[in-house]
């Protein structure tokens, strides 16, 4: 479902449910969507632009569809909201017609938390109609690469089922716009394709990741990785593929990896961001070859370019510069030297954990990149950037409603927090002025008390509870004791909880302020509003 439209349905189903009784079936025929907002942007993987044009530009949502700027980021529309998947993972727009773009549906970077597409599709007219062009079992889609020179040859990197072997893995391709794809690539059950780079003077010269990785059904922060990835190269246009393996690569299981090519000017230079899997021992960072491929060597290992990189591993290299190097992860990082060295380039207000950069061919300055908290774009080579409050594509775990009049609404956004939004307004529609954060974290459940709608409680990961009295502004923190650490292996805590644990009031208890006031001691007991004492 999409986003834009999942908020305020589980807001009406709630009250229904109540009431299903007492209103008949013909009343709810009167009911109109609206939207509440909040108007911050959500976790966005897939970015793009059209070379040349400094106005628009184009991002994928994991959970809100494709949208389009025109006005560069003043303001964003819609353009997928008809069809019936809303998980972006890949957006590609055709260099030799923009009118061309091609978007892989399902994300790539698989989180414990994440909801597979349905394939490939493809708008001929700017992303104002879409057509689905196949490949729907190949679930999680990272990168579409086109061809610069014909909009109808493009690759597709399919990692595939995210909890169990699938034959739609691999690199696809198609010569005919889409109307055929063939399987060009593939290593078995277990290993999809996570990226794709192509030479920028001749599209026949393409580089291929693979990545072995799947989600377990139990609750991990990571997935689980294996052996089967690696590099690969093809010179006629990704139809056949060599692996590229030894002459200075690492010699050991590799992690994700990320690539990209620049032209020097004697040579074809080709960046490997590669990613050590978790207890490997050493050997990742980003490598660079200076001949296309033939050898290596490592260009820098900066921890910050690998933390995490089963959820990030991209780089990007400046069309005019090849030393100018990009790497996404909790920062916008750059380096001038090749990547042998790094800066910030960009970290907070507006993003934490960044995914994708696309650079304009054309000028270098103009970029857009998507992070956890929605697409801004920088026409200054990123000494400034847009804003990313324009743009309700916000992922919310569960919404809530208070018994205040106008109630409100509470949610938690995914690496955002919290937010509580009034139902309605003084000022005529609901504006930013309307939502505030409720403490607590970005994942958790969301508990207002039934006597008192100025006390909210809030959940977060693992088992974290926050109490936040709107009358004070205070968020305090009432976890149970002892909290465990993020990284603390799941047989290690003394409470075992989910990513995201239920935190609801009593039904039966005749006295919620009771237990809200019994909540708030260091040590909950049973029955008390919040999580149960789990066993040892």
């Amino acid at each position: 479902m999409n986003a834009r439209r999942l908020l305020p349905l589980i807001v009406l189903l709630a009250p229904a449910a109540l009431h299903a009784q007492s209103i008949p079936e013909s009343a709810y025929r009167a009911l109109r969507w609206r939207l509440i907002g909040p108007h911050r942007g959500g976790r966005v993987l897939a970015v793009a632009g059209i070379p040349g044009d400094p106005t628009t530009f184009y991002f994928g949502a994991v959970d809100g569809g494709v949208w389009r700027t025109t006005n560069a980021g003043v303001t964003w529309e819609p353009l997928f909201d008809r069809e019936p998947i809303a998980s972006v993972g890949a957006l590609a727009v055709a260099p030799s017609d923009p009118k061309v773009i091609y978007v892989g549906t399902g994300e790539a970077s698989i989180r414990s938390d994440i909801t597979y597409g349905a394939g490939v599709y493809k708008s001929t007219d700017g992303g104002e109609h879409w057509q689905l062009m196949g490949l729907e079992d190949t679930r999680h889609i990272g990168k579409i690469l086109i061809d610069a020179r014909n909009p109808d040859v493009v690759l597709v990197a399919a990692l595939g089922h995210a909890y169990g072997p699938s034959a739609a893995r691999g690199v696809f391709r198609t010569t005919d716009g889409g109307r055929t794809w063939t399987k060009v690539l593939y290593k078995d059950p277990d290993t999809g394709a996570i990226d794709l780079a192509a030479d920028p003077d001749d599209p026949q010269v393409v580089y291929a990741a693979l990545w072995q990785a799947r989600r377990p059904p139990w609750e991990q922060y990571q997935p689980d990785e294996g052996p089967g990835g690696g590099v690969y190269k093809s010179t006629d246009g990704g139809a056949t593929w060599t692996r590229l393996s030894g002459h200075g690569l690492p010699t050991g299981p590799t992690g994700r990896i990320g690539l990209a090519v620049a032209r020097t000017a004697q040579t074809t230079r080709v960046y490997a961001l590669i990613g050590v899997q978790q207890g490997a021992g050493s050997g990742g960072g980003l490598y660079r070859s200076e001949d296309g491929g033939a050898t290596w060597q490592l260009a820098g290992g900066d921890p910050r370019i690998t933390s995490r990189n089963w959820y990030f591993c991209r780089v990007s290299v400046d069309p005019q510069n090849p030393d100018v190097v990009y790497v996404p992860n909790v920062s916008l990082l750059k380096s001038a030297d090749g990547g042998r060295t790094f800066t910030v380039l960009k970290g907070q207000p507006g993003g934490d954990d960044y995914h994708e950069l696309w650079i304009d061919p054309r000028s270098s300055s103009r970029m857009i990149v998507g992070s956890d908290q929605g697409a801004v774009l920088s026409l200054d080579g990123g000494r400034t950037w847009s804003s990313w409050y324009n743009q309700p594509t916000a992922q919310f775990y569960h919404v809530v409603t208070d018994d205040a009049f106008p109630y409100r609404v509470y949610g938690a956004q995914q690496d955002a927090g919290t937010a509580g939004i009034a139902s309605r307004s003084d000022y005529g529609l609901i504006t930013f002025r309307d939502w505030t954060p409720v403490g607590a974290g970005e994942s958790g459940y969301i508990a207002p008390d039934p006597a008192n709608p100025d006390l909210v409680y809030g959940g977060d990961t693992y088992g974290g509870i926050h109490r936040f009295d709107r009358a004070t502004g205070q968020s305090q923190d009432i976890s149970p004791w002892p909290t465990a650490s993020f990284g603390l292996p799941m047989p290690q805590r003394k409470y075992r909880f989910t990513w995201t644990s239920p935190l609801v009031f009593d039904r039966l208890n005749p006295h919620p302020s009771t237990s809200a006031r019994r909540c708030c001691s260091a040590r909950p007991t049973a029955g008390s509003i919040g999580a149960p004492s789990a066993p040892t």
